[in-house]
């Protein structure tokens, strides 16, 4: 199997687009620490080394914590250091992400749903709808992290 990068640009409307959706996702949801956990869920769920490393790289910037960020991988595990609020939104992600089977289950929606107001799951839907497109884009293009021109 051959790990090079492949050729294809994402078109500009194609770009513009997500990137459009994925800020109003973030601004509807209104908490940008609780984005980047998502996103960095789901691109480790999609093994996207390219969104990993630029979603690591905010949540750092934005004052994430090291441990946390470590523990992401293993949230239901990791106790008390992600609030219940952010380990719904989690649990979210993950069932949107890996659609085993077939459909997110109906107790994680309920979950996420009383941690958020509707406009709020709506926009933590969207989020992770996103951040899956990304992945799937940069995971079939191979691009590496930090790589700059992938979009015309």
């Amino acid at each position: 199997m051959s790990t090079g990068a492949r050729e294809f640009q994402v078109p500009e409307d194609v770009y513009l687009s997500l990137a459009g959706l994925g800020a109003a996702a973030k601004r509807g949801l209104g908490d940008p620490v609780l984005a980047e956990l998502v996103m960095i869920r789901a691109s480790q769920l999609n093994h996207c080394a390219f969104c990993l490393d630029m979603h690591l790289a905010a949540a750092r910037k934005g004052g994430e914590a090291e441990e946390r960020l470590g523990l992401l991988a293993a949230w239901e595990e990791a106790g008390d250091l992600f609030t219940r609020q952010e380990r719904a939104a989690l649990a979210l992600t993950e069932a949107v992400t890996v659609l085993a089977e077939g459909f997110v289950p109906d107790e994680v929606y309920e979950k996420a749903a009383q941690h958020f107001t509707e406009t709020q799951l709506a926009h933590l839907i969207a989020a992770i709808t996103v951040i899956n497109s990304w992945n799937r884009l940069m995971v079939t293009r191979r691009t590496a992290p930090g790589e700059t021109e992938w979009h015309s």
